[in-house]
């Protein structure tokens, strides 16, 4: 077929790509008056986003001010400066921060999207200009059966993180009454409540329908944009980018009907969702993977990297700078059967009481209760070789009251997790060590001087529960300190944790807009990234719950203003100028 016998349709903007990076711009767009099409190369929607917790961080953000939290713009900027450090972008801090409040009016004024308070503190809330609740809010949940005969496009959440496809919310109160429904009457009502719905709507629909958290900001996204007419192609993949005259002017998409071409008069958006699977870049990019280590990401296979690499042909920089190139996750590989595994990311268990995390000579190297990131981060500098993985420990009286990892708490049986491999069980600490493969005299000496501050609730090596933020997730029903507790009689159990990750924080240069710059730091026309695929504000750190979506969101509104002519070519650029070749991560 020669390039003038393919079929081509025109428009304003093509967004390549639908997550929220991806669909915030399109409706922004939209609702500013362009004509707008997007292709996803998954034969779902969502990205992402559909598997995320669904939390964004918004500074001073409507239901901030509402709640009368406390916090002001400077103490907000002293935080990002102290966070991101030498990788402090002034303007395009600046323009999240003004932005991201207006982001939240817009969307639940103009569309289907709301948003609920959350009592989330930030990650490091004792660090200059961090607060103890106010800047992080939640998706509110969503029934997809709005969506129609695109309910079955939504992408399912993740499945390991689910209870018989039943999603539990990303809020903390929802999930104490699971934890709690053998011990109260109000919980044992909640859950079987819950449980009794979604089996009815198993039944009718063959998933649940009343969706929370990730899966909820995606589906009123969508639901949003297909409210507009904005088509949402997907198994459409973009194959390559068309310049014209220099100029992006569209893309080369295959979808169902074959080959295509679409212009875009505008522009061309790309939000892929990151490099998380790409594994020739990652190769390159992640310290765990240069040192032999092992990675097993929950974020969508699809997430290859197309959107950098696209960005590369057309003379776009994806430049690997960040110590953490990506938002980092611990995880466990749970058992599906015939070989294949799940990734289960550890978002509670860590912040447990009794629960502790060893490196293979049974040594604790870290605050267990920090974020995800910040342990992940320790793994990595905590690195035994080519081995950069963990081992969740326990007893039995802790992982029936809580749990661990895919491993439900009581009174679901722990057998089958046993007998397949993702448990670990010994009657002894010494026998559970040789059975996992960790220093049994290591595992020995750690939890004996472990204990010894635990049973008056002290964490004398790490200092466990001394944050807000490691109280948050903890038991408040554990004295004195939520998050300490006796490692007490046996059977003991082990888990292994690898490194994942929840997407990508290096990524495609871009001036605050959202415009794509070459090795010049000069925007390339008709070119622009948005989510995962476009470099992070946050320099590589992790300040607070919905660090991405937060930012993900907010410059996808602006960029969708942009391309609509209602917002300003900010000059400054989050490539900042290039590193001192000693300074840069090793390629």
């Amino acid at each position: 077929m020669t390039t003038s016998s393919i079929p081509t349709i025109e428009c304003d903007v093509l967004v390549v790509g639908s997550g929220a990076g991806g669909l915030s711009t399109a409706v922004t767009a939209r609702k500013h008056g362009l004509d707008v099409i997007v292709v996803e190369k998954e034969p779902v929607f969502g990205g992402t986003t559909a598997f995320s917790g669904g939390v964004l961080w918004i500074p001073l953000s409507p239901h901030a001010r509402k709640a009368g939290h406390a916090d002001s713009r400077e103490a907000v900027i002293r935080y990002m400066k102290a966070e991101t450090g030498r990788w402090y972008d002034g303007p395009a801090v600046e323009a999240f921060i003004d932005k991201g409040p207006e982001m939240v009016e817009f969307f639940e004024r103009e569309t289907e999207v709301r948003f609920v308070p959350t009592l989330y503190p930030d990650y490091h809330p004792d660090v200059d200009g961090g607060v103890d609740i106010g800047r992080s809010i939640l998706t509110a949940p969503y029934d997809i059966r709005a969506l129609g005969p695109d309910m079955a496009r939504l992408r399912q959440p993740l499945v390991t993180i689910t209870f018989i496809g039943m999603m539990f919310n990303s809020a903390n109160a929802d999930l104490k009454h699971f934890f709690r429904f053998t011990k109260s009457f109000t919980s044992f009502k909640y859950v079987v409540k819950r449980l009794l719905n979604h089996v009815k709507e198993l039944a009718l629909y063959r998933r649940g329908i009343n969706v929370t958290s990730g899966n909820a900001l995606a589906a009123r996204l969508a639901k949003s944009a297909l409210d507009l007419k904005i088509p949402i192609r997907t198994s459409t993949p973009a194959q390559e980018l068309i310049v014209d005259n220099g100029r992006v002017a569209g893309a080369l998409v295959k979808g169902p009907e074959g080959l295509q071409r679409i212009l875009a008069r505008k522009g061309v958006v790309l939000a892929g969702g990151g490099f998380s699977h790409d594994r020739e870049r990652i190769a390159q990019a992640y310290p765990h993977l240069r040192a032999g280590g092992e990675h097993f990401s929950p974020v969508p296979k699809g997430n290859t990297g197309d959107g950098a690499r696209m960005a590369e042909k057309v003379g776009g920089r994806v430049e690997i700078r960040f110590s953490s190139p990506a938002a980092w996750m611990p995880t466990s590989k749970v058992p599906l059967g015939k070989g294949e595994y799940g990734a289960f990311p550890h978002l509670l268990d860590r912040y447990k009481p009794g629960i502790i995390g060893v490196l293979k000579n049974g040594q604790r190297f870290t605050n267990e209760s920090n974020s995800y990131h910040d342990v992940g981060a320790a793994m990595v500098a905590a690195g035994q070789g080519a081995d950069t993985g963990m081992w969740l420990v326990c007893d039995q009286a802790t992982i029936g009251k809580y749990g661990l990892g895919h491993a439900k708490p009581a009174p679901m049986p722990l057998g089958p997790y046993v007998r397949n491999g993702y448990l670990v069980k010994g009657a002894t600490l010494r026998e559970l060590a040789q059975k996992a493969g960790i220093d049994p005299a290591g595992l020995e000496r750690t939890v004996r001087e472990y204990n010894e501050g635990a049973v008056q609730g002290e964490d004398r090596q790490f200092g466990r529960g001394t944050t807000s933020f490691n109280r948050y997730l903890a038991d408040p029903d554990n004295k004195p300190n939520p998050c300490v507790a006796p490692i007490g009689n046996g059977p003991y159990y082990a888990l292994r944790i690898v490194m994942g990750d929840l997407g990508t924080f290096d990524g495609i240069g871009t001036d605050v807009v959202g415009r794509v710059l070459d090795a010049e730091r000069r925007p390339i026309e008709g070119l622009y990234a948005v989510g995962n695929d476009r470099a992070s504000v946050m320099g590589g750190n992790y300040p607070g719950a919905g660090i991405t979506l937060g930012p993900i969101l907010t410059f996808g509104y602006i960029t969708g203003r942009h391309l609509a002519g209602l917002e300003p070519s900010l000059s400054s650029a989050n490539v900042p100028t290039p590193t001192r070749q000693a300074d840069a991560v090793p390629a």
